[in-house]
């Protein structure tokens, strides 16, 4: 008979999509900086090359040989999907502020939930709701005093198309993550990850390629390495936990970029910024907890 999970065991997925999430949210602000200097796509094709020289190693020294072809699909699917998902948010990035663009994208969960009940069967459970309104909620407060302060101009438009169009593929991959993590590991996702959306973004180059600059490099370089991180923890974590109890953390991206558009533009912490990260680590909290189970229900 297996052991029953720890509390630390069952926290762990937690913890490392709350890594991830932060991660990403790093990369997110060096790619807002090299998109500005070098273009978008140019930028977002680079840095999913650069990840995948990163990482290909790592997954070529574990000689596991070629996935097989019903793994080879989903990992075909998420790269395509990730790679418009990427180039359309890192282009909204240029037009909008970090910290708003993020929180936006923060709808992305709440569609997650349903995807996950329509294509992974999952059952979406009373707390899970919640856990995402909660979060959803905190976020609208948080962007209540930044939004609609500046004059809506086709450049603020233009992103937010943009974004919403990133959101609709952002809570499907969700989806895709939850399947393929259960059938590969970290490594091996981040490597097609970062390799499939790098391909099928250079098709595009005869449309859109231009000489990088050469101040954009080092910020390309380490939003490549962070994504790499990034996608291990999150796959890590996604195949450990449900994908409903763990889209709320993907709240905590707002967090990161509160800290980050602090600590790089010296944007003030505000009064509502403090009381949505109320909202939203309460939302994570009620999404890891475990549901108590009676006793005769976990009898062998």
């Amino acid at each position: 008979m297996p052991n029953a999970p720890t509390p630390f065991s069952r926290l762990m997925p937690f913890v490392a999509a709350a890594a991830g999430v932060g991660f990403l949210s790093l990369m997110d602000a060096f790619m807002k900086e090299a998109a500005l200097a070098t273009g978008t796509y140019t930028a977002t094709v680079l840095r999913s090359l650069f990840g995948a020289v990163i990482i290909a190693p790592f997954f070529l020294a574990q000689r596991k040989g070629w996935p097989t072809r019903d793994v080879m699909k989903l990992h075909l699917e998420r790269g395509v999907i990730s790679a418009f998902m990427a180039l359309s948010f890192f282009y909204a990035l240029t037009k909008l502020p970090l910290a708003e663009a993020i929180a936006i994208s923060f709808v992305a969960p709440l569609i997650a939930l349903y995807f996950a009940r329509v294509l992974l069967g999952e059952e979406i459970q009373r707390r899970a709701i919640f856990a995402s309104i909660l979060g959803f909620a905190g976020t609208i407060v948080i962007i209540s005093g930044r939004l609609g302060r500046e004059e809506m101009s086709d450049d603020v438009l233009m992103g937010l198309g943009a974004l919403a169009f990133s959101a609709l593929l952002y809570a499907y991959n969700f989806v895709v993550i939850r399947k393929q993590s259960q059938v590969a590991g970290p490594v091996e996702v981040a490597t097609f990850h970062s390799g499939v959306g790098g391909m099928v973004l250079l098709l595009l180059a005869p449309f859109f390629g231009t000489i990088p600059q050469a101040e954009a490099l080092l910020p390309i370089a380490a939003a490549g390495a962070l994504t790499v991180v990034g996608a291990m923890a999150i796959a890590w974590a996604y195949a450990r936990a449900e994908a409903q109890a763990l889209v709320p953390i993907e709240y905590t991206g707002f967090l990161w970029a509160s800290v980050l558009g602090w600590a790089f533009f010296r944007e003030p912490v505000t009064l509502p910024t403090i009381a949505g990260t109320a909202l939203i680590v309460s939302g994570c909290w009620i999404a890891a907890r475990k549901p108590r189970t009676p006793l005769a229900a976990t009898a062998p």
